[in-house]
């Protein structure tokens, strides 16, 4: 049984992403959705983008308890996603949207307790 009380926290570096998704708004902002949905978290309220001036986007979706979120550098070919959830199994399948769909062809990831 899982501590109601715990949190986990899954950052991952997605390395060798093609520049095209990277500078995908509509897609990145979906792929929060869609991660969220895949992990049994629960939106609470939309994406929230910005676009940097190197043209990377960040992205974050609200979700109960914490986030999701994305930040894209399209010039080094690289994504870092940061998923907290009540469940590890959640936030992990969470991350996996994310790897599926942008195929890195690296993935470094950690997973900490928080809470």
């Amino acid at each position: 049984m899982t501590d109601p009380e715990s949190l986990f926290h899954v950052s991952a570096e997605l390395s060798g992403v093609g520049t095209g998704a990277l500078r995908d708004t509509a897609m990145l902002a979906g792929l929060l959705i869609a991660a969220a949905g895949a992990g049994g978290l629960q939106a609470v309220g939309a994406p929230i983008v910005r676009h940097s001036p190197s043209g990377g986007i960040s992205a974050l979706l609200p979700v109960d308890p914490c986030h999701l979120s994305i930040h894209s550098f399209p010039e080094r070919r690289l994504a870092l996603v940061d998923v907290i959830a009540r469940e590890n199994a959640g936030a992990v399948k969470a991350l996996d949207v994310f790897v599926r769909r942008l195929a890195p062809t690296e993935v470094a990831s950690e997973t900490r307790k928080r809470g």
